[in-house]
């Protein structure tokens, strides 16, 4: 479904494209997700959990970089799991008003358990594209993702009083 919007052909194609990349993204993630069904986890609680068994400790505004998430959202992931006993927080002790969020025994055997079967529902899902193909989408991602877009972008998201 393309853009019914009658502006230029640059505003058409532009929306269009716009429109395409996030019905496939909505569309891939949808048919991931499916995944955690039966799961108590969801898809922000299972990125908290990836970054933190890859990347280690990060603070609660790391964290929440790393996932695009607001700072009341990552809160509650973040509420959440430790409720689960899946992550701990930390105050700092030089500056505590910095929270570093640590996984627990408990959150690492729940990721190591979960992370090869989205690695390969990853695989699948991007199995419709040759390897040429995924690394053309990653770097046109990437060019659309790049710093002073992100920053645009944050400023804008929705929810921030506009």
């Amino acid at each position: 479904m393309g853009s019914h919007y009658q502006g230029s052909d640059s505003e058409v194609l532009a929306l269009s494209t716009l429109i395409n990349l996030v019905r496939a993204a909505e569309s891939v993630m949808g048919r991931l997700n499916s995944q955690f069904t039966g799961v108590s986890v969801t898809q922000s609680q299972f990125s908290a959990l990836d970054s933190l068994y890859h990347l280690g400790p990060l603070s609660q505004r790391e964290l929440g970089e790393k996932l695009l998430k607001t700072s009341g959202n990552i809160t509650m992931v973040v509420d959440n799991l430790e409720k689960r006993e899946l992550v701990r927080r930390e105050r700092g002790e030089r500056d505590r008003r910095i929270v570093t969020v640590h996984l627990t025994d408990k959150g690492r055997e729940v990721i190591q358990s979960l992370f090869p079967q989205r690695v390969r529902a990853i695989q699948e899902e991007m199995g419709v594209l040759s390897s040429a193909d995924q690394d053309d989408l990653r770097r046109l991602c990437r060019m659309l993702g790049k710093k002073d877009t992100r920053e645009k972008w944050i400023e804008w998201r929705p929810g921030n009083g506009e």
